[in-house]
């Protein structure tokens, strides 16, 4: 605990009982009178909440000024505000306070500059001894506390900086903070660059004999298909970690959740954004020469400083907590919630095994779709999916050529007709325009009638071209009212004329800036933020249709985009490349949407690939317990009887067919896809590593080697245990492993790449 002196409060103001009996006296009763009112309008701005009604609650936060800058402290953690505006972090554990923060140098560690006319700025005097102190703006709840500091660059005093900083009682381990610049000068000013919220990130503070970088990391960029977004930090770690911004390449990605997060296995700090609408911006982490991490947010505003304007950064946070990338996830979450961002509850259709007819690829036929019935059927299947290849040109969204409408409703009518529903595969947003060339099948893009027709929906770069979406494909604008009714319209068609059950909406990363002259957008940025307006109507318009429907957005092989996040009620872990991945997304949405969200594993498949993004892909996996066991909702792309001609190892042959079969009985009988997900093991640091389900008054535990298809034997804890004995079972290969005591829930065990196991109390 650090001492300092407390920032006095308001005396309680009283009314004086005064007999005025001469002019003098009245004089005097007066002038003291005024005296005291000066002297209590002063303390009452120096800490306006002292004079709060003492019948109302209190918020539990304190600030007191130190010699080092200013202390907040919450329940859960402490907050210094340091003289340079850093904002440093403290996690209370068992009495003590730990911290990873470790800025070095006064203008080195300033969280907040920017590059003006060219310049970088870092050398604002802020006047840490006269904060200004006030309730918080109620954004993430009623109760809570506000510091306003001011100060100036020393070398161009004409730049005034605020930071404010919030802290709030619903969220005791959180601080927002907002950074504006004024131009009090007389010429403008050019503000290129905007950094923020930055944070140098030190773990030999907790354990000296670790180097500074010996860190896990989450990374919630959308930066490239496959690209693991849950990391050790190493010595040489660099990412852009981009957010919102459409990624060159094939196929082309973008979009992400704004959030960074470092832990070791004491605690952890997050930092990130916390507006409810996407941002395009950067958080960029790189080990420094000192081999600390350095992590910021980082802006390009590109706009001019008129005399006397004010350009202010969006509301960041740092958070500290115990634990791995789940804590801070929930948080986030919660935090947008507070302000208003909804997530759906799933319905009872969200959480069933899915087969999905990629495994046909591209030029399936109807007899293929309708021949696999058979074998669903057997499986105990009971949602399906028809995908790519049903198309003739993306935008229209009409059936190619030889397949047509009929050849829809007849795969959609046999599927119902057998007790299954079926989902439809398509992209929203993005059309053909005549230009580039299709990853898919390698032909020229054609001319959607739709750019016929309506040329002026089309979304336009700074050059007047058409602008760019996934794949290369152009797209229209969805801030465009027209639009929006547009994907109302095809949503209607899909779900009412074809009769599907719900959508898989594929390729789903974001959106680029429109500088289109004839949508009169106040920012470019306006189709960026209106991407979920969208996801919204296509989401809506499908449950209002079918109430037990499943909509699903894959952005294939990244995290999601919050912009349609929402907008959503099956979350899929979107090609995962292995099944660590697996696991690790569906851990990152359990906490997005709730430890009871349905997450769909995709394909099982997925969980091994040789030759991965490449035209000699082969998807060989056979992992269920990464998805059964975690709580997450069964997938797979078989074939049978026939099967297609690149990914020959999808066909169900004899022997598969036995593992299928046991697993899709598995999962149908425990369905802990339903569970309560609980976070009770540290990613990178708990070994095994572990997850954790409750179920029906039941624990369900998933334990996975460190090394793939390696043997493990040691003792495992069974976390999260209510008081009583426990009979313990390997519900996979029904054995019964003996009991365990809550007071004492561990287990010594031996097996190979996994283990699951069934908690029930005696």
């Amino acid at each position: 605990m650090r001492s300092g002196n407390t920032i006095p409060k308001s005396p309680n103001i009283r009314r004086l009982n005064v007999l005025v009996e001469t002019p003098f006296q009245q004089f005097r009763c007066l002038l003291l009178l005024a005296v005291f009112l000066v002297i209590g309008t002063a303390a009452c701005q120096k800490s306006p909440t002292a004079l709060a009604d003492p019948t109302k609650p209190q918020s539990a936060i304190s600030i007191s000024t130190q010699s080092d800058g200013i202390s907040i402290k919450t329940p859960t953690a402490e907050f210094q505000l340091l003289p340079s505006g850093y904002l440093r972090g403290y996690l209370n554990v068992n009495g003590g306070e730990l911290t990873i923060d470790d800025p070095q140098g006064k203008e080195a560690s300033d969280p907040d500059y920017v590059m003006i006319d060219g310049k970088e700025l870092r050398d604002f005097e802020i006047d840490i001894a006269h904060p200004k102190l006030s309730d918080a703006s109620r954004r993430l709840g009623p109760l809570g506390k506000r510091i306003d500091l001011q100060g100036v660059s020393r070398s161009r005093p004409e730049i005034e900086k605020t930071v404010s900083v919030e802290f709030y009682d619903n969220f005791p381990s959180l601080a927002l903070t907002t950074a504006s610049y004024k131009n009090i000068g007389k010429t403008p000013a050019a503000l290129e660059t905007v950094v923020t919220q930055r944070h140098e990130l030190n773990a030999s503070l907790i354990d000296s004999a670790v180097r500074p970088f010996a860190m896990w990391s989450f990374h919630g960029s959308s930066e490239k298909w496959g690209k693991d977004n849950v990391v050790l930090i190493s010595k040489d770690f660099s990412r852009a970690n981009p957010m919102e911004q459409v990624m060159k390449g094939d196929p082309g990605t973008g979009g992400g959740i704004p959030v960074v997060a470092f832990w070791t296995a004491e605690m952890g700090e997050a930092i990130g954004h916390l507006e409810t609408l996407p941002l395009t911006l950067a958080i960029p982490v790189h080990v420094d020469a000192g081999e600390r991490v350095d992590a910021s947010i980082e802006l390009k505003p590109e706009q001019t400083l008129e005399p006397g304007e004010v350009y202010s950064t969006p509301v960041s946070f740092l958070s500290v907590f115990h634990g791995d990338f789940y804590e801070p996830l929930r948080m986030y979450s919660d935090a947008l919630a507070a302000q208003g961002w909804k997530i759906p509850k799933p319905n009872s259709a969200d959480y069933e095994a899915n087969w999905c007819g990629w495994g046909y690829e591209l030029k399936f036929t109807p007899a293929q779709m309708i021949g696999t019935i058979p074998k669903l059927q057997e499986m105990g299947l009971k949602w399906t999916t028809l995908d790519a290849g049903w198309f003739d040109i993306r935008g229209d969204w009409l059936p190619r050529a030889g397949l047509g409408v009929d050849g829809i409703k007849k795969i959609v009518d046999a599927f119902h007709a057998a007790g299954l529903r079926i989902t439809l595969w398509w992209i929203p947003i993005v059309v053909e325009d005549g230009q580039g060339i299709d990853m898919l099948d390698n032909h020229t893009y054609k001319l959607a009638d739709v750019v016929k027709e309506h040329p002026d929906w089309l979304m336009l770069d700074k050059d007047g071209k058409h602008a760019r979406m996934t794949t290369g494909l152009a797209g229209l604008c969805p801030a465009v009212p027209e639009v929006q009714e547009y994907y109302r319209e095809l949503t209607k068609r899909f779900i009412s004329d074809w009769g599907f059950d719900g959508h898989k909406l594929d390729f789903a990363f974001t959106v680029p800036p429109c500088y289109n002259p004839k949508h009169h957008h106040k920012s470019p940025y306006d189709s960026t933020q209106a991407m979920g307006e969208i996801y919204k109507i296509i989401f809506q318009t499908t449950r209002a249709l079918k109430p037990e429907s499943v909509t699903q957005s894959c952005p294939c092989g990244t995290p999601p985009n919050m912009a349609w996040l929402p907008f959503i009620d099956q979350a899929v872990t979107g090609d995962p490349v292995g099944s660590a991945q697996v696991r690790q997304r569906i851990k990152m949405y359990k906490a997005l949407l709730g430890p009871y969200a349905a997450v769909y594993g995709d394909h099982v498949e997925l969980t091994k690939i040789s030759g991965v993004n490449s035209n000699n892909e082969q998807d060989i996996g056979r992992d269920f317990a990464s998805t059964v066991g975690v709580g997450g909702v069964l997938g797979t792309k078989f074939t049978w009887p026939d099967y297609g001609p690149k990914l020959k190892n999808v066909y169900l042959t004899t022997e598969k067919e036995a593992l299928w079969k046991k697993w899709i009985a598995i999962y149908n009988q425990k369905m802990l896809s339903r569970g309560d997900f609980r976070d009770l093991y540290t990613y990178g640091y708990d070994v095994p590593e572990a997850y954790a389900v409750e179920k029906d008054g039941k624990m369900y535990y998933a334990f996975f080697s460190p090394v793939a298809a390696s043997k493990w034997h040691g003792t495992i804890e069974l976390r999260g245990l209510s008081p009583g004995k426990y009979r313990v079972t390997d519900y996979e290969n029904g054995r019964e492993l003996g009991t365990v005591d809550s007071d004492n829930p561990k287990l010594t065990t031996q097996f190979r790449e996994h283990l699951l196991l069934e908690a029930a109390k005696e």
